[in-house]
C-alpha cells in the first residue's frame, strides 16, 4: 500500500506538471522537456559508463540551436537532424537484437547519447508546433496514447499474457500485453481526431502506431541498457517509478519517427 501511495504521489506531481507547462506556455514547454532532458542524459552516462560532462554542453548547444535559432519552415537543418537522430535510433536497434551486453567506443557513447536522447527530447518539443502555433492538445494527445498503450499492455499481460515478447532483454513482456496495448491506443486515437482536428482520424489512428511500435522498441532499448548495467531503473529521481529515462525511454524514442509521420501528413494533404 505505501508503495502504490509513492506511485500514485509521483505521477500525480509529474502529470501536474507536464500539463502546467502546456497549458502555461509553449516556452515552459520547452524548458520543461530541456530539464527533462538533462536528467535523462545524467542516466544514461550511468548506465552506460560515460565519463565526463561534455555532452551536457553540447545537449546544450543542439537545443538552444534548432529550439530558438531554428525557424519551423527552414526543413534543412530540421531535416538533418531527423535523419541523423533516427539512424543513431535504427542502430540501438541493431545493438537491441545484437547478442552483445557492453556497447560502444567513447565517442560511440556520446553519439547515441547526444542524439538518441538529445535529439528526441528536441523532436518532442517540435511536434507540437503546426504554421507558428503551439498545438496543446496535440502533444497531450501522444502522452496519452503512451499511458494507454504503457496501462493497458501491463494490465491484458497481467490477464493473459503468456508468450514472452522478448524474454532476454525483458522478462515480464509478453506479446499479449503488447498487442492489447496497442489496440487500446489505436481505439484512443481514433476519438482524439474530435479534440484536436488538426490531424484528422485516420491520420491519428496511423500516428498512434506509429508511436506505439517505436515506443515500444525503445522501451526495450533502455531496458537491454539497464540489463547491461546490471541495475533495475536507470535513476531514482521519481519515487515509486524509477528514473525520469524509465519514464520517457518510449517518448523520446518514438519523437523523431512521430515528427517525420505528421510532416509526411502534412506534405501529402
Amino acid at each position: 500500500m505505501k508503495e502504490i501511495l509513492r506511485r500514485s504521489i509521483t505521477g500525480i506531481i509529474y502529470i501536474f506538471l507536464l500539463l502546467s507547462a502546456v497549458f502555461l506556455s509553449s516556452d515552459a514547454f520547452d524548458f520543461l522537456f530541456m530539464i527533462f532532458g538533462l536528467a535523462c542524459i545524467y542516466e544514461y552516462k550511468r548506465l552506460v559508463g560515460l565519463k565526463g560532462y561534455y555532452i551536457f554542453l553540447a545537449y546544450l548547444v543542439l537545443w538552444w540551436v534548432f529550439i530558438y535559432l531554428v525557424k519551423e519552415d527552414n526543413k534543412l537543418p530540421i531535416n538533418s537532424l531527423m535523419f541523423i537522430t533516427i539512424a543513431v535510433n535504427i542502430g540501438m536497434l541493431i545493438y537491441l537484437y545484437s547478442k552483445k551486453d557492453k556497447i560502444f567506443t567513447t565517442t560511440e557513447k556520446f553519439i547515441a547519447g547526444l542524439f538518441y536522447i538529445g535529439g528526441g527530447c528536441i523532436f518532442l518539443t517540435m511536434i507540437p508546433y503546426k504554421n507558428d502555433e503551439f498545438a496543446k492538445y496535440l502533444i497531450i494527445g501522444i502522452f496519452i496514447l503512451i499511458w494507454v498503450n504503457d496501462s493497458f499492455a501491463y494490465l491484458v499481460g497481467k490477464t493473459i499474457g503468456k508468450t514472452k515478447l522478448f524474454p532476454r532483454v525483458s522478462p515480464k513482456k509478453t506479446w499479449e500485453g503488447t498487442i492489447g496495448g496497442m489496440v487500446f491506443a489505436v481505439a484512443t486515437a481514433y476519438f482524439m481526431a474530435r479534440i484536436e482536428p488538426i490531424v484528422n482520424p485516420i491520420q491519428w489512428v496511423s500516428l498512434a502506431l506509429v508511436i506505439v511500435i517505436f515506443g515500444n522498441l525503445g522501451d526495450l532499448v533502455e531496458s537491454k541498457l539497464k540489463r547491461s548495467a546490471g541495475v533495475k531503473d536507470s535513476g531514482a529521481i521519481m519515487p515509486g517509478h524509477g528514473g525520469m529515462l524509465d519514464r520517457l525511454d518510449s517518448l523520446i524514442f518514438a519523437a523523431p519517427f512521430a515528427y517525420l509521420t505528421l510532416n509526411i501528413f502534412a506534405n501529402v494533404s
